[in-house]
């Protein structure tokens, strides 16, 4: 079904819909009111637009029956290790934003390449059979990792770094500007996963103090939003964010590190994942927040192939 099926939308709507992306039913149905004002279209008209799009689409009430036959769509993409696996219940999810959070020399950013490779591998052996795109906003993308574990995994290196589009951000407009653009490609390519490593570094130091706050958090929730709705949902496709962390001063028991982006990120993520460092080349990776898994733990490695289960001793 093409938008110019859609009541009220002519051919100039048509046109501002498409230049600002909204170039099919699916995009239009996933909008809010809001975000078709800003492209020119009328508050009524674009509440008729959005409703005639989502009936078209049968976005209404379904049983669980229906919804679980969606779920059957949902790829999941392999860590490298087993047990970091079924901590998700077999691996990365596709339609959600999966958080990782930790100090510096937690593996990050090591999980984001292993993931950004893995998602060229066949189905059978924990892939996708697609591309990643690769958000890098403190410069910590090194093409020569990506082709250490394409090794490992028996992939051209050439060819796997040829399936990661990457772009650095340098400020938060800059990084919220190429998740919109990935919303793009991701239409055109076959892309199964996008990376933000990591997601509020720049949101962290334009946005310094509590007057500011306010500001920040709006901003960011937009960025998730398109995140979510526009990459993840709409295409089904995994999204991973790694994710600064913060020491509070008024926890007096307990580990006080807590994720930058408070309850925004916290409500927007799907699934969130503590990385601790341990000893040598140890990780551990601790499932927090999960809408249908257990909070659980496990030891994984970071070696010079890449994310494997930890080696007993």
């Amino acid at each position: 079904m093409d938008i110019e099926e859609l009541p009220g939308v002519g051919a100039t709507i048509a046109e501002k819909l498409r230049e600002a992306g909204y170039d099919s039913v699916e995009a239009i149905a996933a909008a809010a009111t809001a975000e078709l004002k800003d492209v020119g279209v009328g508050d009524a008209t674009a509440v008729k637009i959005i409703a005639a799009a989502r009936e078209s689409l049968k976005m209404g009430f379904e049983t669980g029956l229906d919804v679980l036959a969606k779920r059957d769509l949902v790829d999941k993409i392999s860590t490298g290790s087993k047990e970091f696996d079924i901590l998700f219940g077999g691996g990365i999810e596709t339609q959600a934003i999966t958080e990782f959070f930790g100090k510096f020399g937690s593996g990050k950013t090591q999980v984001a390449h292993q993931l950004a490779v893995n998602v060229q591998l066949p189905k059978d052996k924990g892939g996708a059979e697609a591309g990643a795109i690769y958000i890098d906003t403190e410069n910590t993308f090194r093409p020569e990792r990506i082709q250490q574990m394409a090794k490992a995994a028996n992939l051209d290196p050439e060819e796997a770094l040829s399936n990661i589009m990457v772009a650095r951000a340098y400020n938060s407009d800059h990084q919220m500007l190429l998740a919109e653009k990935a919303s793009e490609i991701v239409k055109e390519k076959k892309i199964k996963l996008v990376v933000v490593d990591s997601l509020t570094a720049h949101f962290r130091a334009e946005y310094t103090g509590r007057g500011t706050l306010a500001s920040r958090q709006q901003k960011l929730n937009r960025h998730m939003h398109t995140l979510q709705r526009k990459i993840a949902d709409l295409h089904n496709v995994a999204v991973i964010v790694t994710n600064q962390v913060m020491s509070r001063p008024d926890i007096m028991f307990g580990d006080p590190t807590a994720p930058i982006g408070g309850h925004i990120v916290g409500h927007h993520s799907t699934f969130r994942v503590y990385l601790k460092k341990g000893k040598g080349s140890k990780r551990i990776a601790s499932l927090i927040d999960s809408p249908n898994m257990p909070d659980g733990e496990c030891i994984f490695e970071v070696v010079t192939d890449g994310i494997t289960d930890a080696k007993a001793k």
